[in-house]
C-alpha cells in the first residue's frame, strides 16, 4: 500500500477498478434507483459520502481493532455514517429522500463500501484512504448518473428531472425535455433496462479499453523499430 500513488487511486476509481462497471459491487442501489439522472446523482453522492467517511474513520482505528472483530466494527462505522447521511438528507432533501426511500439505509449493505473498507482502508494511511474513497465513490456516482441519464431520456423524453429536488429551486428549470408528445420507450425505465443499460456501460469500457491497448501497442512497436530494435513478440 505505500507505494500506491494518488493518482493510480484516482485511476482505478474512476476508470480501472470501477466499481460498477468493472468489480460489479453495489449493483442493487444502481439498478433500482437509476430511472433517473437526478435519482442516479442522489444516490451516488449519498454513497461516496460515507464512503469517504468510512475509509477515513476505518484507516484512524485500524490499529486499534483486533483483526477477529474487524468486520462488525467496520458496519458498526458504516451504519452511523449512513444513519447521519440519512438524517441530513430528511432534513434539508426530504422529497428526494422519499424517492430514493429504502436505498438510503441499505448504503449499509453495498459490497463497494465494505469491500473498500476491508481492502484497502483497513492498510493504508489516512490520507489514501479518504483518496480512495472520494475517487471510488465519484467513479460509482458517474456510472449512476450516466445510467439514470440514459434510462431517463429513452423511457421519459426528459434529462435531469426535477432537478431542484437535489440541487435547490434554483434548478428548477435546468432539465432537458424531448417534449410532450415524446413516446418514450417503456423498457428503459422498467427493470430490464436497467440491467441492458449497465450491459451496454460495461461492453462500452471494453471496447474502449481494448482500443486504447491496441494504440498503445503499435506505438510501443513503431518505437522499437523506429530504434533498430525487434518488436517483443505478444505473450501466448
Amino acid at each position: 500500500m505505500a507505494d500506491t500513488t494518488y493518482g493510480s487511486l484516482v485511476s482505478d476509481g474512476l476508470w480501472s477498478n470501477n466499481q460498477a462497471l468493472v468489480a460489479m459491487l453495489g449493483l442493487c442501489p444502481l439498478l433500482a434507483v437509476t430511472t433517473t439522472a437526478t435519482n442516479g446523482l442522489g444516490m451516488g453522492l449519498a454513497t461516496t459520502a460515507v464512503l469517504v467517511l468510512s475509509n477515513g474513520t476505518v484507516s484512524l482505528i485500524r490499529n486499534l481493532v483486533r483483526p477477529e472483530v474487524r468486520l462488525p466494527v467496520f458496519v458498526l462505522v458504516i451504519a452511523s455514517f449512513v444513519t447521519a447521511v440519512e438524517l441530513t438528507m430528511q432534513a434539508y432533501l426530504y422529497e428526494l429522500y422519499l424517492v430514493l426511500g429504502l436505498f438510503i439505509p441499505l448504503i449499509v449493505t453495498n459490497c463497494a463500501i465494505i469491500g473498500r473498507a476491508e481492502a484497502y482502508a483497513s492498510k493504508a494511511r489516512f490520507d489514501k484512504a479518504l483518496v480512495d474513497g472520494l475517487a471510488m465513490g465519484f467513479g460509482f456516482t458517474l456510472v449512476l448518473m450516466v445510467l439514470g441519464g440514459i434510462r431517463e431520456l429513452l423511457g421519459q423524453g426528459t434529462l435531469f428531472h426535477q432537478a431542484d429536488l437535489l440541487l435547490g429551486p434554483a434548478a428548477a428549470g435546468f432539465g432537458l425535455s424531448l417534449g410532450d408528445n415524446f413516446q418514450g420507450a417503456l423498457l428503459a425505465i422498467l427493470p430490464p433496462g436497467a440491467f441492458i443499460g449497465l450491459g451496454m456501460l460495461v461492453a462500452l469500457k471494453k471496447v474502449i479499453d481494448k482500443g486504447t491497448e491496441r494504440r498503445r501497442a503499435k506505438q510501443l512497436s513503431q518505437g522499437s523499430t523506429a530504434s533498430g530494435q525487434e518488436a517483443p513478440l505478444p505473450a501466448g
